[in-house]
């Protein structure tokens, strides 16, 4: 990915994590509730870790159990890392990742203003997570992993961190078919989770090969159309009309001053594009092999009995 592309990434999210976007926002609520959030875990942690920016609710199928230590990669404003604390509980840990600095101080003013105690957010890219090897039990990510530029050091970074027997259980945007040209190479869509993504089969592959087993990779059904109703939602003006804009619209202005929004870019991509023929929210699923008991009587240096 160019720096270009990279710096704009982190524009757009910090821009967001700037903005008043939150479950106080219907449209925003709506994207959550339409990517299998219920509106009673959307009222349980604050209303500003949620900004409609998830393709799936990972926590929801993780098996987090008490006293485990779970880390998100791109926790944003903490959303998945609050619903995850209060699974692990008091004696565990929920760990959030960003590489956008306005997204960690914004998800630990949300932390400090709901009295989490077993919450901790640290700024790095995802491909360089900063916990121990084998030290944490499941990894969880919603809709971040397809804009890393090299995903497969992301994978080798989960392996490493992750326990033998860990898990992962992630959310994200996959492709089942070819992009055009326009999104694939359109800056707006790479923001916006599409132009980033790999194919399904690719995923699957890349996690295999630091030795993941027991991978899955499964299409949710979700409609990405979802996006749209978080649209105008950011204070930002009407998106653009024309497919040329969709290449350019990380140059172009709204309101005459700040930039486009990622939810406004979406729309415009959207309403051009029917994203779920070729684009799939999918639900991943993986676990590190546990390490191997001795259970033979050749095994642990033990004498084979004749």
């Amino acid at each position: 990915m160019s720096e270009q592309v990279l710096e704009s990434v982190k524009a757009r999210y910090g821009a967001i994590a700037e903005s008043t976007l939150s479950s106080d926002n219907a449209g925003v609520r709506a994207v959550a509730e339409a990517f299998g959030y219920t509106a009673e875990e959307l009222t349980s942690i604050p209303a500003e870790a949620n900004m409609g920016l998830s393709c799936g609710n990972p926590t929801a199928t993780a098996h987090l159990k008490p006293g485990e230590v779970v880390v998100d990669l791109g926790s944003g404003g903490g959303l998945d890392v609050f619903l995850a604390a209060q699974k692990v509980g008091p004696a565990g840990r929920a760990i959030g990742i960003d590489m956008t600095p306005e997204m960690i101080a914004r998800a630990r003013a949300n932390a400090e203003a709901g009295g989490y105690t077993n919450v901790e957010f640290y700024h790095s890219t995802i491909d360089r997570i900063p916990m121990p090897d084998a030290s944490v039990d499941c990894v969880v990510s919603n809709c971040v992993i397809n804009l890393a530029p090299d995903k497969p050091a992301v994978f080798r970074e989960i392996f490493r961190v992750l326990k033998p027997g860990g898990r992962v259980a992630v959310s994200d945007i996959a492709l089942k078919g070819e992009l055009p040209e326009e999104i694939a190479s359109s800056i707006a869509a790479y923001t916006g989770c599409i132009a980033g993504a790999i194919k399904i089969e690719e995923y699957r592959a890349e996690l295999l090969k630091p030795g993941f087993e027991y991978v899955e990779i499964v299409d949710s059904g979700r409609d990405l159309n979802a996006y749209k109703n978080a649209e105008n939602q950011s204070g930002c003006c009407s998106a653009p009309t024309s497919d040329s804009d969709l290449v350019s619209i990380e140059s172009q202005s709204c309101c005459g001053a700040a930039k486009s929004s990622v939810h406004d870019d979406l729309s415009a991509l959207l309403s051009h594009f029917d994203v779920n023929r070729a684009v799939a929210s999918v639900k991943v699923y993986a676990i590190k092999p546990a390490e191997k008991s001795c259970c033979g009587p050749t095994c642990c240096g033990a004498q084979s009995v004749q």
